[in-house]
C-alpha cells in the first residue's frame, strides 16, 4: 500500500505548477496550494513580513506536499478512515477542501450507516466509513470515485465557467473527471461516447 507521502506526491503531479486562473474560485495555486491555503498558515517564503503572490511562486513541490500530508490528510483525520477510500477522499480534499467528506458522509449514510453531513472526521463518521468498508469491501472506493465524477459534473452543470475542468475543449474528459476515474476500476469508466452524451446539454 502507498504511503500517505506518496499519494501527496502524485496529488502535486497532477495539480501542476503555478496557475492563476480567473475562473478558479480559489485564486492563484502552485502545485495546488491556493493563495489563502499559504496565506491561513503563514508561509512566508521571501521573508517580507507578509504573504502573497511570490511565495506562492517559490513554493516547491516538496513543500506543498508536506502542506498537503499535514493540513489535508492528518488535520482532518483522513487517516482514521478505511485505507480503501483514504488516497480519493484525500485528493479531493486537496482539490474540494471539507466536500470531500461530506460526499463520504452522504454515500455512506446512503449505504445504510448514518453519520452526520458535516464535512468533519469524527467517531461516528469513522464507524459509518468502517462498517460500509466491511460491508462492501470491493465496491466502496468505487461507488466513492463515482459519487465524486457526478459532483464534478454536477457543478459544471450548474457553473459554466467551471466546464472546461469537466470536458477538454475537444470534448474529451478534463482534469476533474480524469481524477476522479483514477480512483474507479477500469470497469466503471465512463466511455468517451458516455461523457459526450453527458456533457452534451453544454453549449
Amino acid at each position: 500500500m502507498q504511503t500517505v507521502e506518496e499519494i501527496a506526491a502524485q496529488i502535486v503531479a497532477r495539480e501542476g505548477g503555478y496557475v492563476d486562473d480567473p475562473d478558479d474560485p480559489g485564486g492563484a495555486t502552485n502545485h495546488g496550494v491556493t493563495i489563502g491555503t499559504l496565506r491561513r498558515l503563514g508561509i512566508d517564503l521571501n521573508g517580507d513580513g507578509r504573504v502573497g503572490t511570490d511565495d506562492l511562486r517559490r513554493l516547491t513541490r516538496g513543500r506543498a506536499a508536506a502542506i498537503y500530508v499535514q493540513h489535508y490528510f492528518r488535520a482532518p483525520h483522513l487517516d482514521q478512515l478505511p485505507s480503501i477510500v483514504q488516497a480519493s477522499v484525500f485528493d479531493m480534499q486537496v482539490n474540494a477542501g471539507s466536500q470531500a467528506v461530506r460526499l463520504l458522509q452522504r454515500l455512506v449514510t446512503r449505504m445504510g450507516f448514518s453519520c452526520r453531513d458535516d464535512g468533519i472526521v469524527g467517531p461516528r463518521t469513522i464507524a459509518a466509513a468502517r462498517a460500509a468498508a466491511e460491508a462492501a469491501p470491493r465496491h466502496l472506493a468505487d461507488a466513492y470515485g463515482i459519487a465524486r465524477r457526478n459532483h464534478y459534473y454536477a457543478l459544471a452543470d450548474a457553473r459554466p465557467a467551471s466546464r472546461k475542468y469537466a470536458r477538454r475543449q475537444d470534448g474529451g474528459k478534463g482534469g476533474w473527471i480524469t481524477r476522479a476515474e483514477a480512483f474507479i476500476a477500469p470497469r466503471y469508466h465512463l466511455t468517451l461516447t458516455e461523457h459526450h452524451a453527458r456533457t452534451a446539454s453544454w453549449a
